[in-house]
């Protein structure tokens, strides 16, 4: 396409090699995609004239149909790789018409052209961010299967300690290398490890599924268990970064065999204010986000609050608006956003045993410096650190300090032990008896009889659950997750009430103590209690379990607060609308 062999172009930082078609900035070899190198060679040859759409798609693109957006991609994906910024141009936009290169080029050493000249910025966080690496190529991007779901992760370096990074609310895994901020970040973090990436179901490159199916923290987690055994990975430090956090706290307090240890940064308990959690956003702010989202969603929605400091960046607020809307559909978004809000993990937080580090910026914007002493302060023998700066994404500001804490804490990390504690969804089921609604005796009913037996284990199976105890017309069944766990039970009743066996259920999260196989504490205790309280028909659960279930469809109403002989404390249950 290109005629002259001999061109050599250097401009700003770079030097640009038309016939090894090479870029090389700041002594690195930046890897362009073809239609990427072809798009810049175009402008620099060019320099200082402008160029149509239409003559750079059928050049570029020669022989071929494509769309305006294949050419405005690339030339913010160079914008970015090139460092550019409102004081340092590169690529000027002619509106209606084109695009014009506008940095002085240099032909082997010879002035081209003079169309600007460089501006040096005065502000010195912004020159380290502009000193940082060129993005690598972004690494292989593969799936893995979690029932009929396909969820799309990426793995990077080859450290001696596995990490599982969760980013908050959306993402995508090919968008995250187009930042050269994000790029570092990750790169940085796979070279003490084996860094695991990956995108949420519903988002990203992950399966897309229909919004009232978006995962709840319990298909997130089951879904880490899934990328984690795709890429044989029996322990990993889980790094949660703002909604993340709940999920990966969720995760370390179930799975303790799994987790390492656990890192979260910018995150919280709750996301909606109560007097006990008065640093969460009340019902109005939320609704006026998420009345932004409907109408703002493809711009860089909630960038003044995330990324204070690269607000006004063009470079950045359109990297941040292609990256949402790549991520989610304003849909989802939204659905996700509704999903989060009710989001409650604050009974999670002191089953967590693994060790632990809770990161959080002074002045953020976006989550109060207070909701990280919150979570840390309900986690035993965590560690707290508060970092200067206003900025909510870990990779916004000064990351060499989020990332030089993270490097510390893994390196300082001593040979993860063995646990005898984890956090499991009690269920506790009787068979027969009154609906007194009171908490007492049970008429005995043998659960081993036929029908008892088959549908108890029947559906055990299907819900994966983990029969603990049977006997005197009473089943103790451990579950991972609490919604599993609630399915389990209405699956049971609709068919011992079709079967006319009276059942009556109670359900609790809770740690357990684990002594070869048999689950015992107070976790274990409030189910059964819960169970002695429900009615004959009913499944009664506590609040720790509506809360945990959060976007799961599952219908609650609340039935009492109530207290019981020998468990310190009122309990708030609820019956599940089966």
């Amino acid at each position: 396409m290109y005629g002259d062999a001999k061109e050599v172009f250097e401009f700003g930082h770079c030097r640009l090699d038309a016939v090894e078609r090479r870029l090389i900035c700041r002594g690195n070899n930046v890897p362009l995609a073809p239609k990427v190198f072809d798009t810049l060679l175009m402008l620099v040859r060019n320099a200082g004239r402008v160029l149509g759409k239409d003559r750079m798609l059928a050049e570029i693109w020669e022989g071929s149909f494509v769309e305006e957006n294949n050419l405005a991609q690339n030339i913010s994906l160079l914008r970015r790789i090139l460092g550019e910024t409102k004081e340092k141009k590169f690529i000027e936009t002619v509106p209606k018409f084109g695009y014009r290169f506008v940095a002085d080029v240099k032909v082997d050493g010879q002035g081209q052209s003079e169309t600007s000249s460089t501006v040096k910025s005065s502000a010195a966080v912004r020159e380290s961010l502009l000193a940082l690496p060129i993005p690598p190529i972004p690494p292989d991007t593969r799936y893995a299967r979690n029932g009929d779901i396909n969820i799309a992760y990426q793995v990077v370096g080859n450290g001696p300690v596995d990490i599982v990074f969760v980013m908050g609310w959306v993402s995508h895994l090919e968008y995250f290398w187009r930042e050269p901020r994000v790029a570092h970040f990750f790169t940085r973090l796979a070279s003490f490890s084996r860094l695991i990436l990956f995108d949420k179901r519903g988002t990203g490159l992950s399966d897309r599924v229909p919004i009232k199916e978006l995962p709840t923290l319990e298909q997130r987690m089951e879904d880490v268990h899934a990328v984690m055994d795709a890429v044989g990975s029996e322990r990993a430090v889980l790094i949660g970064v703002s909604e993340g956090g709940p999920m990966c706290s969720l995760f370390a307090a179930t799975y303790p065999e799994r987790t390492t240890a656990l890192v979260m940064f910018g995150t919280y308990a709750k996301r909606i204010w109560d007097a006990d959690y008065p640093w969460a956003p009340k019902a109005e702010s939320r609704k006026e986000f998420l009345d932004q989202i409907q109408r703002e969603w493809g711009t860089a929605v909630g960038i003044e609050e995330r990324a204070p400091s690269l607000a006004d960046d063009p470079g950045f607020r359109d990297w941040w608006a292609e990256y949402l809307r790549m991520g989610a559909s304003p849909g989802a978004a939204v659905a996700l956003t509704k999903m989060n809000a009710e989001i409650d993990v604050r009974d999670v937080l002191p089953s967590i045993r693994v060790p632990t580090l809770v990161l959080h910026r002074t002045g953020d914007l976006c989550l109060k410096v207070e909701e990280g002493r919150y979570v840390a302060s309900k986690i035993p023998g965590s560690e707290f650190l508060e970092l200067p700066g206003i900025d909510h994404l870990p990779f916004v500001g000064d990351q060499d300090a989020v990332l030089n804490a993270i490097d510390q804490f893994i390196t300082e990390l001593v040979n993860p032990g063995t646990y005898d504690r984890a956090l499991a969804t009690v269920m506790n089921i009787k068979f027969g008896g009154s609906s007194t609604g009171t908490e007492g005796d049970i008429r005995e009913v043998d659960v081993a009889t036929e029908q008892s037996a088959s549908l108890l284990q029947r559906n055990i199976q299907v819900f994966r659950g983990r029969e603990v105890e049977r006997h005197n017309g009473e089943a103790l069944v451990t579950f991972d997750g609490p919604a599993r766990a609630i399915r389990c039970a209405s699956s049971i009743l609709k068919e011992a009430e079709a079967l006319g066996i009276a059942v009556k259920i109670g359900l609790h999260t809770g740690e357990c103590d684990i002594l070869d196989g048999r689950y015992g504490g107070v976790a274990v205790k409030l189910a059964e209690k819960i169970s002695n309280f429900a009615e004959t028909g009913s499944i009664l659960v506590s609040r720790t379990v509506k809360d945990l279930v959060a976007g799961s469809g599952i219908a609650f109403s609340e039935y009492s607060i109530v207290s019981f002989d020998d468990v310190e404390g009122e309990w708030r249950l609820f019956t599940v609308e089966v």
